[in-house]
């Protein structure tokens, strides 16, 4: 008996490294290291800066998008916030986000693209938010939207300049990859962020915490 129980344990070795690696998620791990974009289907197109793929044009539009919301929200930040370091983040917000929205609009043009001109559903939720809360709450609602949905992108922002091969979208990646990591350095600087919060939060999801008396939501995605 023992003797069979160490031949099938030898055979189901060898049969083991026989299946192609792959088999066993290799495939699966490559999928999960490219970050999940919305498909226009337009598929691949052909460009004098190099080939544009769906994933190349759903980070343009959403560096545009991300302007949208976070531009008056800087704005709105050095208006009504008492405390410097959210003034200063606020104004960070703001010149990053003039640029690299001036360069979104080239990259647009340059690539043939439609961008959006309004915020999502999702992003005007946020400030609507912001609209409501006061003092103390606001300060740290801003705070903790910001780098929420900063870190999230800040993630994509390096996987396409890691892959993409169209020089436009990668100069585009680089310049986003600096003002994204800018922000996050001011927002965190306030002391606010709440580092628990943000991993506790679902994946894509900002997250805020609210004192128990706020009737301010959460908001998901």
């Amino acid at each position: 008996m023992a003797t069979g129980v160490v031949i099938g344990a030898l055979a189901f070795t060898l049969i083991a490294l026989l299946i192609p690696v792959q088999k066993f998620g290799g495939t699966n791990a490559a999928a999960a290291s490219v970050p999940a974009a919305d498909d226009d289907g337009g598929g691949i197109q052909s460009t004098a800066f190099g080939p544009l793929t769906p994933q190349d044009r759903d980070f343009v539009r959403k560096v545009r998008l991300a302007g949208l919301w976070e531009l008056p929200a800087g704005r709105q930040a050095m208006q009504r916030s008492t405390r410097p370091a959210i003034r200063t983040a606020g104004m960070h917000l703001v010149e990053g986000h003039t640029e690299l929205d001036r360069r979104v609009l080239e990259v647009g043009q340059a690539l043939g693209m439609e961008l959006p001109s309004q915020p999502s559903m999702l992003q005007q939720g946020w400030l609507n938010q912001l609209e409501k809360a006061q003092g103390p709450q606001y300060e740290q609602l801003f705070i903790q939207l910001l780098r929420r949905a900063h870190g999230k992108v800040f993630t994509l922002v390096a996987q396409i300049r890691a892959q993409t091969r169209n020089s436009m979208v990668r100069a585009l990646a680089t310049d986003a990859n600096s003002t994204v990591l800018d922000h996050i350095t001011v927002l965190e600087a306030s002391g606010l962020v709440d580092f628990d919060g943000l991993a506790d939060a679902p994946p894509g999801t900002p997250s805020a915490p609210a004192p128990a008396s706020s009737t301010v939501s959460r908001p998901t995605k």
